[in-house]
């Protein structure tokens, strides 16, 4: 990457980040357009390749800037005591939907990473994205999984309630009318049903969870 592009002013830098992640969170590697990214990113093609040698570097950059501004949020929110699992997940969406204020199709993009079939893709992703998902792991071994016993075996729990995060934000994602808040809005009601299944019985689950725009 030329490091120039950082010379620019931010409101142009996230004009093009913005573009470039809403392509390819929609289209994967392959499919997404780079006419498409200058598109909305209101710049001329000329320029996206100066900044950005190919598409592949810009790819590259897109998961190593948004895997270290999420991790940066998410360690501000996320307290090394906390142990109950839905408190936890709670405090690690908040984070997220801080991060998708700024860069709205940040999260989708990082999950269609996960989906990826380019090698090319994957390969240059690949040291930034096993270092990210070392630390979310760490997040998450926090957590006290016996929440889900005698009810459910606790690895098949907790993988229904990351499925159901990760298909709300790419469903919302679609939509025209699409708002981080409201995701946020309905991820909670799903966290609450799903504490209200397997929860100890906390009466009020947000008491102290509420999000507030800052």
């Amino acid at each position: 990457m030329n490091n120039r592009f950082f010379d620019v002013k931010k409101e142009k830098q996230d004009r093009i980040i913005n573009a470039a992640l809403q392509i390819f969170a929609r289209n994967g590697y392959r499919r997404a357009s780079t006419d498409d990214i200058v598109r909305i990113a209101s710049i001329s093609k000329g320029l996206l390749f100066h900044y950005f040698g190919s598409k592949l570097e810009l790819y590259a950059f897109l998961y190593d800037y948004s895997a270290k501004y999420m991790l940066l949020e998410l360690s501000g929110e996320v307290k090394s005591t906390e142990t109950d699992y839905f408190k936890l997940l709670r405090h690690m969406e908040r984070a997220r939907i801080r991060v998708l204020k700024t860069y709205p199709y940040m999260r989708r993009f990082m999950d269609r990473v996960e989906e990826e079939d380019c090698e090319e893709a994957l390969e240059a992703v690949e040291p930034a994205r096993q270092a990210y998902q070392e630390r979310i792991r760490g997040m998450m071994a926090q957590a006290d999984y016996h929440i889900f016993e005698p009810l459910a075996d606790p690895d098949l729990a907790a993988k229904c309630v990351e499925y159901t995060l990760k298909g709300m934000t790419e469903e919302h994602s679609r939509r025209f009318d699409y708002t981080p808040d409201g995701l946020y809005q309905e991820i909670c009601v799903y966290l609450d049903l799903f504490d209200g299944i397997f929860g100890k019985g906390r009466q009020n689950p947000n008491e102290e969870e509420d999000y507030t725009d800052s």
